[in-house]
């Protein structure tokens, strides 16, 4: 039995091949009718319509920073616990990632590491809800209104997560969302920014696209600021249409994957499973299982067939990083221990048995 770490996601193709054809011989594809459409949808599928699609997640983490008044000097409290885009984006904006460690039983951000590393020069606090773990959103943000700081969170992992019953997307000033590949859904690459203020759109729509305001005749734009080629376009947003349609099965897979591990690998001696506040409930992109000798289960795991994964190398360990070195004891305990196993829609009831019984035979 072969049981893979990730796999794609894509629509039945009597679903999606007929909405692609369609776009592609409209005379539009780029950024249009689907474009708003999509944004639309996305909203209300997170509960807030205040949307702005982009090609990647990296550009609406890029967006973000500098819809939240990021600029070169600054400082972005940060996790190195993550995909390294999180963190180019913050070079991106010419700002210096500033490490506050993490919780060992969960890899997300601690709120009290987070208060510590607070400066004059702080000018947002960035959050990953590691492996779709929520991060404590309530006391980070009586952190971030204590001291003026506002919050952006990294959800690439969490589409479909909950904090105090609502979706993630709903607590903080910026909140971005991947469709990367192996994301929980896909739109081949492309992300979504969720905004808590209307007022950031306009700006936003802006930055995505060059600093012109489109809505503006075209010989008459006076470009004030500088922007990207950040937009989405209708083709990768028909597929997230379709996408749509089946994403809450998605989710709720990953989720029932993730709570039957939760239950049966907390009764494994040896094996600690992830911790989040009471008031989370993940959205499972991936599962963390912590061991001693995590190279060992990791063999073991492989040569049943079952793919495992650290998935991320530590942030602070790269060249491009070398002036934020810190020290982070937290950090160095859970990815020490720390090991991803399969727990996507596409691991069958037998097939989480089976991992299941191949940690409890010990490695």
């Amino acid at each position: 039995m072969h049981v893979p770490l990730f796999k794609v996601h894509v629509p039945p193709r009597e679903v999606l091949m007929p909405r692609l054809e369609a776009v592609l011989y409209s005379g539009q594809i780029g950024e249009g009718e689907a474009v708003k459409k999509f944004e639309a949808e996305f909203g209300r599928f997170v509960g807030n319509p205040n949307t702005l699609s982009f090609n990647s997640g990296t550009a609406a983490l890029h967006t973000a920073l500098i819809l939240a008044g990021v600029q070169p000097g600054d400082e972005v409290i940060s996790t190195p616990m993550t995909a390294e885009p999180t963190n180019m984006a913050v070079r991106h904006a010419g700002a210096k990632p500033i490490w506050a460690d993490v919780d060992p039983l969960n890899g997300n951000l601690s709120p009290e590491s987070i208060a510590e590393k607070i400066t004059p020069k702080t000018k947002a606090i960035l959050v990953v809800h590691y492996a779709g773990v929520p991060a404590s959103i309530r006391r980070i943000r009586e952190i971030s209104e204590k001291h003026g700081i506002p919050v952006v969170e990294d959800a690439a992992h969490a589409l479909g997560a909950l904090y105090e019953g609502k979706n993630i997307g709903n607590h903080s000033e910026y909140t971005m969302f991947s469709f990367q590949a192996i994301k929980h859904m896909t739109t081949v690459d492309g992300g979504m920014l969720v905004c808590k203020n209307p007022e950031d759109l306009p700006t936003g729509r802006r930055v995505r696209w060059f600093g012109i305001d489109r809505a503006q005749p075209r010989i008459k734009v006076d470009i004030r600021e500088v922007g990207y080629k950040y937009h989405m376009n209708d083709v990768t947003a028909t597929i997230g249409l379709a996408q749509l349609q089946s994403i809450r099965w998605v989710i709720d897979r990953h989720i029932d994957n993730g709570r039957f591990y939760d239950r049966e690998l907390s009764r494994i001696p040896g094996v600690q499973i992830c911790r989040h506040d009471a008031d989370a409930t993940p959205a499972y992109w991936l599962y963390t299982v912590m061991v001693d000798r995590r190279d060992d289960l990791a063999r073991h795991l492989t040569e049943s067939g079952i793919d495992c994964s650290q998935a991320h190398r530590r942030n602070d360990q790269h060249p491009v990083f070398a002036e934020s070195r810190a020290d982070l004891p937290g950090l160095d305990c859970f990815f020490s221990r720390m090991l991803h196993i399969p727990c996507g829609w596409w691991v069958t009831d037998e097939q989480r048995q089976y991992v299941v019984d191949c940690i409890r035979r010990g490695w």
